[in-house]
């Protein structure tokens, strides 16, 4: 199988800080390596400095070869022809890698313009049929919609249409299914490797997840701390790993249950709750019914239980969440505590966010750029707590930074110098500084390593036991919300279509779609 890339002791360093130390890996035509570790280590960076897209203060040495090509001598002008037509790229957070001035058609169209020279009809038709490769509904649609107006892992699939759009040689995937559910991770990855196959394409494919690495890769590399750790294939490392430290993550699967849950009383209930967001109406045409993103359904919470929320992208779980903080409009009643919720404006319904906080499934795009970690963490805590001493907030920001397994260095750091899995602990700290009743939980492990993942998860189910806190658990990821949940909600086409213990709807589900959701997830 001849090499399509090679990287020769790729070394990749900082202001003088060494990142990447020598690193040798190849991509075989027609082949899936796969780039795995936790979160920090390296994947992510060794990808964009093979490729030329890391900032001016990176130094970068060793051999890089895209088949003939010389990647270390080449042009700013060369490397334009090169991304985008012979290497495709799929980066990890959508949302910061679509324009939002820019609807999902016109970027899509706009790589076929470079690099094919289609434009108007051709051009709309290319874009529609590859929406509909990755699985989009209503591709036609979508195609003239903003990036805002999708879920995460619809904005994924925009990107891998993007990344494909020119049937490139070598294909960098980032983490391509993070946001994506079970069902669709699937799809998207048999539509990847059936490209693959067909084009005779390389693909680098750097993730966190090991389930996906067995299923889809030829060969895997670990990387610990910017050092190849071993790299063999998938069969022989998974079966018979070398390093303690692939050992590690092998071992690391999510495990256990959570605490019972606590006192039994309602903290958060619902009745005939649903969101409709009214479709743009065109020009001398009468305008179209409004969408139904969430139908009217209701639902409950305990105090101190955790209920997970499932479904695949676009099923309405992200929406369902955002109503019951009123963070979108909605139709309903939404009662937390003794309180009408959706009754609420003002100052009556600032001081309730104090107790009921939401991560999102996208850090990156949720932590203000300019502000280093210790001011994001502590800005809620200075709005509700205004009295508190400057003493006071930076002790609490250092423990709860600690709490979340942060170094005791970040403080002053800004966001864009943490990989994703930091991001998310960031934004984990800046919900629980507040010590909130409700935490509503989108896609909080998505973006993590396994390790990091059950760090976190354990994490969570302490905070749980110790301060009764209630969690709106929303994931893809089954095994982990088997490990958080008490109760379980399914949602497609934002209706629920099961709902009951968590450990009974997993083990046996009465809905064809809950029992394709379980089958794809291997559990």
């Amino acid at each position: 199988m001849p090499d399509l890339l090679r990287l020769e002791d790729l070394s990749i360093a900082f202001d003088g800080v060494t990142v990447v130390d020598r690193l040798s890996l190849s991509v075989g035509r027609g082949e899936t390596l796969a780039l795995v570790g936790e979160s920090g280590s390296g994947k992510s960076v060794s990808a964009l400095g093979a490729m030329g897209l890391l900032p001016g203060n990176a130094a970068v040495t060793g051999g890089r070869r895209l088949g003939d090509t010389d990647l270390a001598r080449l042009r700013p002008r060369d490397w334009q022809g090169l991304r985008g037509s012979r290497v495709g790229f799929i980066f990890q957070e959508p949302m910061t890698s679509l324009n939002p001035l820019h609807t999902v058609g016109k970027q899509i169209g706009e790589t076929l313009r470079l690099h094919q020279g289609l434009t108007g009809r051709a051009a709309r038709a290319r874009v529609v049929e590859l929406l509909e490769q990755v699985r989009l509904p209503r591709a036609t649609e979508l195609a003239d919609a903003w990036p805002h107006q999708l879920s995460g892992g619809q904005r994924q699939r925009v990107m891998i249409a993007m990344a494909i759009a020119n049937s490139p040689a070598l294909l960098i995937a980032d983490e391509p299914t993070t946001a994506l559910d079970v069902t669709v991770q699937q799809e998207i990855l048999a539509l990847l490797a059936d490209l693959r196959d067909r084009h005779g394409m390389g693909m680098l494919f750097i993730t966190h997840d090991l389930n996906l690495v067995r299923r889809h890769a030829d060969r895997v590399c670990v990387l610990y701390r910017g050092r190849e750790q071993e790299t063999g294939p998938v069969e022989r490392v998974f079966a018979s790993p070398h390093s303690p430290y692939t050992r590690t993550l092998l071992d690391a699967e999510p495990e256990g249950r959570p605490a019972p849950a606590g006192t039994g009383a309602t903290l958060l209930r619902a009745e005939g709750l649903g969101v409709s967001f009214q479709r743009p109406k065109k020009l001398l045409m009468k305008r179209p019914p409004a969408f139904e993103a969430v139908k009217p359904l209701s639902l409950r919470l305990g105090e101190g239980e955790t209920l997970g929320i499932v479904g695949e992208s676009g099923s309405g779980k992200t929406t369902l969440a955002q109503a019951l903080l009123r963070l979108v409009a909605s139709h309903g009643e939404i009662h937390f505590d003794d309180t009408r919720l959706d009754t609420l404006s003002g100052g009556a319904l600032r001081r309730m966010r104090q107790r009921a906080q939401i991560v999102f499934q996208d850090p990156y795009g949720s932590l203000s750029p300019r502000l280093p970690v210790a001011d994001i963490v502590s800005e809620g805590l200075r709005f509700h707590h205004p009295d508190l001493e400057e003493r006071e907030v930076r002790r609490r920001v250092a423990a709860t930074l600690h709490e979340v397994g942060l170094p005791d260095d970040c403080a002053d750091r800004y966001p864009h110098e943490f990989s994703g899995g930091q991001r998310q602990r960031i934004a984990v700290a800046r919900a629980i500084i507040l010590e909130p009743a409700l935490l509503v939980l989108d896609e909080p492990t998505s973006a993590l390593d396994r390790t990091v993942q059950k760090q976190l998860v354990s994490l969570l189910r302490e905070l749980q036991a110790r301060r009764g806190i209630s969690y709106l658990f929303i994931s893809h990821d089954l095994a982990v919300v088997r490990t958080m949940a008490h109760r379980l909600m399914v949602l497609k086409d934002g209706e629920v279509v099961e709902e009951g213990d968590c450990l009974e709807v997993l083990a046996r589900p009465r809905s064809d779609y809950t029992r394709a959701l379980v089958d794809a997830a291997g559990l």
